[in-house]
């Protein structure tokens, strides 16, 4: 099962996929939480220790991996690289494990833009591509904003896109958004779960705005969760939200 998570920044994507994977690992399920949000704090969300967190290094910043598997000189930026790098031994090789989750943190590339083509740029593509087509885990990817990050053959190997959205305009236009990207490659399954959700008229504001029948549930408001993100503690403590999660899981399978 390969789930992409993605949203506006700060609507709760972290926190519903950190859950989410912790909720398949206690199922029993080998589960590859995959961090692919350049502000990385997955690890945290997870319940990582600090220790633990301290020693992540994200794959775009393995400079001497990545230029063994481009065959490209570690020092210098070549033209000539190799567009077909081996990356199935990575999630094994670099993830880090903890709370019966494998966590792998992507990174991301600072030089050139989004769409710079680059040994590094090439690398977290090529294996983003054998995280969905080729893993046999449970992969929870919680993503930047938007899909165009994925190609098409890529994007069309996710089970499903889940948008976590929150009451408000701005968050619902990245849904709208993410759906029209998603539609123009051919990905039908995007679903919607409504966060930080006070009052039944959060709810219908929500369901007034996305399509209905593609709305997978609600995640309470929680004071807990705040202060566990201050506290950079776990969001998996607060036993009202992780039954929310448990319920959004459970019809998530049912659907896909």
């Amino acid at each position: 099962m390969k789930i992409a998570i993605t949203g506006k920044g700060g609507v709760g994507k972290t926190t519903f996929a950190a859950i989410l994977s912790r909720l398949y690992a206690a199922e029993g399920f080998r589960v590859l939480a995959v961090d692919a949000d350049p502000d990385a704090n997955l690890a945290l969300a997870l319940g990582f220790p600090e220790e633990i967190i301290a020693g992540i290094v994200p794959i775009a910043e393995m400079k001497e991996m990545i230029a063994e598997r481009t065959n490209t000189p570690g020092d210098s930026f070549s033209k000539m690289f190799k567009l077909n790098p081996q990356v199935d031994d990575i999630p094994d090789k670099y993830c880090t494990r903890y709370n019966g989750v494998n966590l792998l943190t992507m990174g991301t590339v600072e030089n050139g833009g989004s769409g710079c083509v680059c040994p590094e740029h090439v690398l977290l593509k090529r294996l983003t591509s054998h995280l969905v087509l080729h893993n046999k885990d449970v992969v929870v990817m919680d993503m930047e904003a938007g899909i165009e990050h994925l190609g098409r053959g890529t994007a069309q190997g996710v089970n499903a896109f889940i948008v976590v959205v929150e009451p408000g305009a701005r968050s619902l236009q990245t849904y709208h958004k993410i759906k029209k990207l998603a539609a123009d490659i051919g990905v039908k399954k995007v679903y919607v779960v409504g966060n930080k959700i006070k009052d039944q008229a959060d709810k219908d504001y929500v369901l007034a705005n996305v399509d209905p029948d593609a709305c997978l549930g609600f995640i309470t408001y929680s004071q807990n969760v705040v202060h566990s993100d201050r506290a950079d503690r776990s969001p998996y403590a607060d036993s009202q939200v992780v039954d929310e999660v448990k319920a959004i899981k459970d019809k998530l399978s049912a659907l896909i």
